[in-house]
């Protein structure tokens, strides 16, 4: 056995004829009657306390802990005490990550579990509190696609927790427990006109923002952080190497999304717009700090500065240039009409062309191309028209091959 039991009623003395007998404690009749005691991995003495009558279960619990230091699953039962935001705050410190998504994942753990499970011991969590505190997010107005980042930070946090052995097992991983349903989003992409519209409303020096957006599928962060030294106008490409991104409303470079640099093709009418611009306004070198607010200052001579000679603050772009383009063009303000709409407008004019999905992925710099496809498969051309066509050139009839273009043109500006 790991340990031994107590009884703490009764205690054995030795009588003067050398014979052992049990007499009672001055304990007797009073309290808890068992206490099975053990010595823990780390040497510490751990106890647990059983009334009269119940010394098979204390038997029965001694035995499981042995059972579970043999196999290496012991959990100190103490552990579990620990409160759910004090180990998110050990947590918390104890993550490697970029600054961005750290302080995006501190916020969602801060505002949005902490008030709800975070006096919580982390042992007494169970799947109907999880299955609750989703009822109260969703009450909150929180949309279905922040529950499902905020579950998932939990649920990564309480696994930490049982591998750490705080924990026997995650509450977030139960059956009974369902992350938040996403509603099927369909992306209706903007018509060519909505996006020239949007463009000639835009201030002069501003207008290539929509070029770089619609036609080389750039994000607006990875515009506003392009250097002229990216541009290779001899082979055709943009080099994708940096974005300008806020942390705690401060900017910083920092790679693309995802840590993921990536070359894209040139279109000649964006090639055009962007000689037109750097010879009208001559890119601006700007100092940042590199990833992080404290980071290594960074110079990079950028494509686009505002009045100031300064970097693109993006709220400030957004809130004003944008959304007064926006207005002038008629075009309705919203999240889905942000200057992420021109990416979207890039991946349908590829993929109504043909272009392959895994070329389309890796132009919009996304993760993996089942994401791509997940997003955009309601755009892709009917297969039926495909499939007709293949056959009558594997018969010697019907139209070549189009293998599609390596790019969005957009019409010619002149």
């Amino acid at each position: 056995m790991a340990g031994h039991i107590q009884d703490r009623w009764f205690k054995t003395e030795t009588a003067p004829d050398g014979k052992c007998r049990k007499v009672k404690t001055d304990r007797h009749g009073t309290g808890m009657r068992y206490r099975a005691r053990y010595v823990g991995p780390d040497g510490t003495e751990r106890s647990q306390s059983f009334p009269d009558r119940q010394k098979r279960q204390a038997d029965q619990w001694l035995a499981q802990i042995e059972t579970d230091m043999a196999r290496g699953q012991y959990i100190d039962p103490s552990a579990g005490r620990t409160t759910v935001k004090q180990f998110a705050e050990q947590w918390l410190r104890s993550l490697s990550m970029d600054p961005q998504s750290y302080v995006s994942t501190e916020q969602r753990i801060r505002l949005h579990v902490v008030p709800h499970l975070g006096t919580r011991p982390l042992g007494s969590v169970r799947p109907s509190h999880i299955r609750e505190w989703l009822v109260t997010l969703t009450d909150q107005g929180l949309s279905a696609a922040t529950q499902r980042v905020v579950f998932a930070n939990l649920g990564t946090m309480l696994t930490a927790a049982v591998e750490d052995r705080l924990i026997p097992s995650n509450p977030c991983r139960s059956t009974s427990v369902r992350a938040p349903k996403l509603l099927p989003r369909r992306i209706t992409p903007w018509l060519v006109t909505r996006v020239m519209a949007v463009r000639a409303s835009l201030p002069e020096h501003y207008q290539p923002l929509v070029d770089l957006g619609a036609g080389c599928g750039m994000r607006q962060g990875e515009i506003f952080g392009l250097a002229s030294d990216d541009i290779d106008f001899a082979e055709g490409v943009v080099h994708v190497v940096r974005q300008i991104r806020l942390i705690r409303n401060r900017p910083v470079f920092s790679l693309p999304k995802g840590g993921k640099t990536r070359t894209v093709p040139l279109p000649s009418s964006v090639a055009r717009a962007l000689r037109k611009q750097i010879d009208a306004y001559p890119p601006v070198s700007v100092t940042l700090p590199w990833r992080d607010v404290d980071g290594p200052p960074t110079t990079a001579s950028l494509v686009f500065v505002d009045a100031k000679k300064l970097h693109l603050h993006r709220n400030r772009f957004n809130r004003g240039e944008w959304r007064s383009a926006l207005t002038a063009a008629d075009v309705p303000h919203g999240r889905e009409n942000g200057m992420h709409a021109l990416r979207h407008f890039y991946a349908s004019v590829l993929l109504d062309a043909g272009e392959n999905i895994k070329a389309v992925s890796e132009y919009l710099g996304h993760h993996d191309p089942g994401f791509t496809l997940r997003t955009y498969t309601h755009l892709m051309p009917s297969s039926e028209k495909r499939t007709t066509e293949a056959v009558d050139r594997a018969f010697g009839d019907g139209p070549e091959a189009d293998d599609g273009p390596t790019t969005a043109p957009l019409p010619d500006r002149g």
